[in-house]
């Protein structure tokens, strides 16, 4: 699934193309919202909430989350698109760009005014100008028995993170993602880490935790389960932490690096 900084540049993308301008063409193909044609309204600016698109369009909202396979692609008029047609969820078009979104794994069309009923559950965006550390300490300690890494992952607490941050943050502050949040020395410290982090990669499009951004060499512990760790040479472990089937994620660490 997409993180925040992933789905910060997406919306970025799309804002530089689309802001401004007026809509030529409106299709929305979602059942539900199949009638809704924003023709000749304006868009006004599109922007991200964690991992969560909004596309401000005259009164309206158009509301997307990529998840597991969801993109948005931005083309010239007349341009071939680069996935098939039956793919497509929404397709946007001005006079300058056609925009759209493909296997979006949500998409739906609110009021303005409403913006706040799907997304105010969110916890403090760490991409967004209102990024509150102290609150999202806060939250993130309202459970201090929960697993560390799941809660850094759940967007109440703060939104933006996905299972890459929160494993190499995990490592990079010598916690086990498995320690319980109330265990944690410095909470404060590993907030504070998230934000450097996701920051330093929302404009890149090799995400590195490490600083290398060579192939095979961006992230300390994701997806290197039985790899040597790259401080100390133990063999990356893996698991898998959460309340449930629905909410298990996937851990990896190093057992002589974190405690």
């Amino acid at each position: 699934m997409p993180e925040g900084d992933t789905v910060y540049r997406t919306a970025a993308h799309l804002d530089a193309a689309l802001a401004g301008q007026v809509l030529t063409g409106c299709d929305i193909r979602v059942p539900k919202f199949a009638t809704v044609d924003l023709t000749g309204e304006r868009v006004d600016d599109v922007v991200s909430r964690g991992k969560h698109i909004l596309m401000r369009v005259g009164e309206f909202s158009i509301h997307s989350h990529l998840k597991m396979e969801g993109s948005w692609h931005i083309y010239q008029p007349q341009t071939r698109w680069r996935k098939p047609a039956w793919q497509a969820r929404a397709v946007l078009t001005t006079a300058e760009h056609t925009a759209v979104g493909f296997e979006l794994g949500l998409l739906e069309v609110v009021r303005r005014a409403e913006e706040e009923s799907i997304v105010g559950y969110l916890g403090p965006d760490l991409l967004g100008a209102g990024w509150d550390a102290a609150e999202a300490e806060r939250r993130l300690a309202r459970e201090p028995g929960r697993e560390v890494a799941v809660a850094l992952l759940d967007q109440r607490n703060l939104a933006g993170l996905g299972n890459v941050f929160a494993n190499e943050l995990c490592f990079l502050r010598g916690v086990l993602p498995s320690r319980p949040v109330g265990e944690v020395a410095r909470l404060d410290a590993v907030v504070a880490l998230a934000h450097r982090l996701i920051t330093a990669n929302r404009d890149r499009v090799e995400r590195t935790t490490t600083g290398d951004t060579r192939p095979g060499k961006q992230v300390w512990v994701y997806n290197r389960a039985g790899q040597p760790c790259r401080r100390c040479g133990t063999a990356i472990q893996s698991g898998r932490l959460g309340a449930n089937d629905l909410a298990l994620r996937d851990a990896y660490w190093c057992p002589y690096c974190q405690t």
